[in-house]
């Protein structure tokens, strides 16, 4: 395999200097403090040090080396792209060890933001200094954006009045949330697993299953999120009486407020932070959307949810289900669903240029914090990933996540089912019920076949191809 060699000339000497100075921030991690029982974060400080093979690019350069190697290839999920960036430039370039990149990765797991994108980042500081990754993640991003703003844009021409195209999407929705069924048991895998001790801790699917518990009751998302990651923090020091405590303290307080102010409503679950779908409102959504997305899109996705459909009422339950099926057929991070989201948002009342800003600013929001923790430094990241006071918190948290998650499934799960009639549906009542009687069974049927085929076959491609399949089903059974 060939091997690329790090050759810079003296035009090249201030960026150099720049990603020195990022190298030094990526590689002095693993010699300051002890070393941890974290067998990833404990490899030879030597192979850490190794930089000979990463090339020094232009900024240009870099960004078309990115874009064309990994932007436009980026499709099959998170799992086949960061394959791709590792059989690239660790297999195949050698610019790092694979130590090295294990260690990178592990530190990438616990913050939010797609993990493919931050490495690109991460290669892209290395070769050309922050600035280079900045490109880099931009490299990465921009085919996904675009095609998504293309797929918003003749979304909102083909409208769902077209018979054609409501069909497509009507079977579309149940192959969605069999996806979000599966994505939910996946992230579950490796979320009720101890970031210490390396093995599932009943104490974290405690975590998940109250977090699901909390939802039905329609208490707020980021509550359960912050109180079970302290919930766990207590656990993991052996503070076990405090830890009963707090647990307690949570049904206490709900209990009070039903009796003084009454039960929940679903909007509850909301903050309450985009009620119209203005340009700031949407900035904000992004942000707040991308400071949770822990594990990936998935867990952007509730909070979205709640958000738009929810308590702002600016988006139906069905376009937002269509946003997540396109978000999938995509090469891209799923996090670029957002960009549909500020596209319709910024639709409402307000027409087709502001569809195009809202698109841009939900989606500068929606990435600002993958860009700015992997940017300013791997060394400080990696000194949150030893400090086990704060693993045990991104722990409880990544646990809790999986039961906002598994709510936000079977909510869409009843959605995709149920549909929504259309127009031409309400001539008559029997009519009506007939056919809707109809397209929820046929939706449910399609529903159960793709999560067995999402359960058999494994392939990267596997949810490509299936929603390529229900779209021309559709048109078979819901024409």
């Amino acid at each position: 395999m060939a091997t690329v060699s790090a050759i810079s000339s003296p035009s090249q000497d201030s960026k150099s200097k720049e990603a020195t100075s990022f190298q030094k921030d990526a590689e002095n991690g693993a010699q300051e403090g002890e070393t941890t029982s974290n067998p990833i974060l404990a490899e030879n400080d030597t192979d850490m040090e190794d930089n000979s093979n990463v090339p020094k690019m232009s900024l240009l350069k870099l960004f078309w080396f990115v874009f064309y190697n990994f932007g436009l290839f980026a499709w099959g999920g998170p799992v086949a792209q960061i394959a791709l960036i590792k059989e690239r430039l660790v297999i195949q370039d050698k610019w790092i060890t694979l130590a090295r990149f294990q260690r990178v990765f592990a530190v990438y797991q616990i913050l939010p933001g797609p993990e493919a994108a931050e490495l690109c980042m991460f290669f892209g500081c290395l070769s050309a200094g922050r600035l280079g990754g900045v490109i880099a993640g931009i490299a990465f991003m921009l085919p996904g954006f675009f095609l998504m703003l293309l797929a918003s844009y003749l979304y909102s021409l083909a409208g769902l009045e077209n018979k054609y195209f409501n069909a497509s999407f009507r079977a579309l929705q149940p192959i969605v949330a069999a996806m979000i069924l599966k994505a939910t048991h996946k992230i579950a895998d490796h979320s009720v697993i101890s970031h210490t001790t390396k093995k599932i801790d009943a104490f974290l699917i405690i975590a998940a299953i109250c977090t699901a518990i909390n939802g039905a009751l329609h208490i707020n998302i980021f509550i359960s999120l912050g109180l079970y990651g302290i919930w766990y923090m207590l656990i993991f020091r052996r503070l076990f009486i405090p830890a009963a405590i707090l647990f307690i303290l949570q049904y206490v307080g709900f209990a009070l407020y039903v009796v003084y102010r009454g039960f929940p409503s679903p909007v509850s679950l909301a903050l309450g932070i985009a009620p119209t779908p203005t340009l700031p409102n949407l900035f904000v959504l992004g942000l707040v959307a991308g400071s949770l997305s822990f594990g990936g899109a998935y867990t952007a996705i509730p909070f979205i949810q709640v958000e738009a459909v929810l308590k702002g009422r600016w988006l139906s339950q069905n376009v937002f289900i269509d946003c997540i099926a396109i978000g999938n057929v995509l090469p891209a991070p799923l996090v670029i669903f957002a960009t549909f989201v500020g596209f319709q948002g910024g639709l409402v009342g307000s027409g087709l240029g502001n569809a195009f800003a809202g698109a841009v600013v939900i989606t500068l929001g929606m990435w600002f914090p993958c860009f700015l923790f992997t940017v300013m430094g791997h060394s400080l990241l990696e000194k949150l990933v030893r400090n086990k006071l704060l693993a045990s918190f991104f722990d409880g948290l990544c646990g809790a996540v999986v039961g906002v998650i598994a709510i936000i499934a079977a909510q869409i799960l009843k959605s995709s089912v149920e549909g929504s009639p259309r127009n031409d549906e309400l001539g008559g009542l029997n009519g009506a019920a007939l056919s809707r009687i109809s397209h929820t069974g046929s939706a449910a049927v399609i529903y159960v076949v793709s999560l067995g085929v999402l359960y058999k076959f494994t392939n990267k491609f596997t949810p490509l191809l299936l929603l390529v399949s229900g779209a021309v089903a559709g048109q078979m059974i819901f024409v």
